[in-house]
């Protein structure tokens, strides 16, 4: 009877290992950092849209980078060129720092990006040097030109980056990350329809100060600003100031975006949870990238770091 049990017991074994491994497989790919690079057309659109969630990712312990794919070099009502190119990349450096995320600003000129080739492998080269899992850009259907191209820019990155032979100087991706889109609401060719809905109450307030970082853009105004506008900014010290300025607006913002989505912030938190949740970002799914099912797209996001705190206690 014994060989037959020791017979058994292999067996019993041999059937049981790949699942074994599969499982610490899976456990090793939750305990590894995740990946995510955000694009923007300026060094303010990323950091507007995905602002808290990259908080989020970054509390815990994720790898988050933000890249403006243009200098932003126009974007102000009353200075432009190098000076403008620089001061915007050192605010798109103050907010990241407090988010805790790394930032890049490309040297292309505001409002003159186009879907080139030559563009399509920088952006090819810094999903694959970030080593992404995930992507973030704007939908190509968008109110700005460099919005738009930015948004065809890197779906056409989408699969290349798996490419041996395009960009060969820069390792391929084994695996083509995911890409997602940040929220619009812009209604054709379709409107936006979320896949993920982030709750960022826990870290409205880190936004916001992240926000206040972007004087030129969120105070002054940018390209649509004024003088009068410009003058109505409070002073720099203490920063408080201008994080209450900008609090009703962005609060606004946030909320409408939370209670837009209402449904898909119930689906994904729970009842008891969802409509209690205040300020939210959302995101779509790219269909040129992975696109893992439901369950596995939400574990790339912070949910459960995101469920708000007084729920939490609960």
């Amino acid at each position: 009877m014994m060989p037959n049990l020791r017979n058994i017991l292999c067996s019993t074994l041999l059937m049981t290992l790949p699942l074994l491994c599969h499982i610490t497989s899976l456990q090793a790919d939750e305990e590894t950092p995740l990946r995510i690079i955000c694009f923007g057309a300026h060094p303010d659109d990323a950091e507007y849209k995905n602002g808290g969630t990259a908080a989020l990712w970054a509390q815990q312990g994720h790898k988050v980078k933000l890249v403006s794919v243009t200098n932003g070099d126009i974007g102000h009502f009353e200075m432009a060129g190098g000076t403008l190119a620089q001061r915007r990349a050192a605010e798109a450096k103050a907010a990241a720092k407090i988010l805790g995320v790394e930032s890049e600003v490309l040297d292309i000129h505001d409002g003159e990006l186009l879907p080139t080739l030559e563009n399509r492998k920088k952006i090819v080269k810094l999903i694959r040097e970030w080593n992404a899992d995930l992507v973030i850009s704007h939908r190509p259907w968008d109110y700005h030109p460099d919005h738009r191209y930015v948004g065809v820019l890197v779906q056409d990155a989408a699969f290349m980056v798996t490419v041996p032979y395009f960009c060969p100087d820069i390792p391929r991706l084994n695996k083509n990350p995911v890409f997602m889109y940040s929220s619009d609401g812009f209604q054709k060719p379709y409107p936006f329809r979320p896949d993920v809905v982030v709750a960022v109450d826990n870290v409205f307030d880190q936004k916001l100060k992240a926000v206040a970082q972007l004087v030129s853009q969120s105070l002054e105004g940018g390209a649509g600003g004024s003088p009068e506008r410009a003058a109505k900014v409070p002073p720099a010290d203490p920063p408080e100031l201008r994080i209450e300025y900008l609090r009703p607006a962005w609060s606004r913002r946030q909320s409408s975006e939370a209670n837009k989505y209402r449904t898909e912030l119930i689906n994904i938190y729970g009842e008891e949870v969802g409509k209690q949740v205040k300020f939210a970002e959302s995101f779509e799914l790219c269909e040129y990238g992975s696109r893992p099912n439901k369950t596995m797209l939400l574990k790339l996001f912070p949910i459960e770091a995101s469920i708000p705190v007084a729920d939490k206690n609960k």
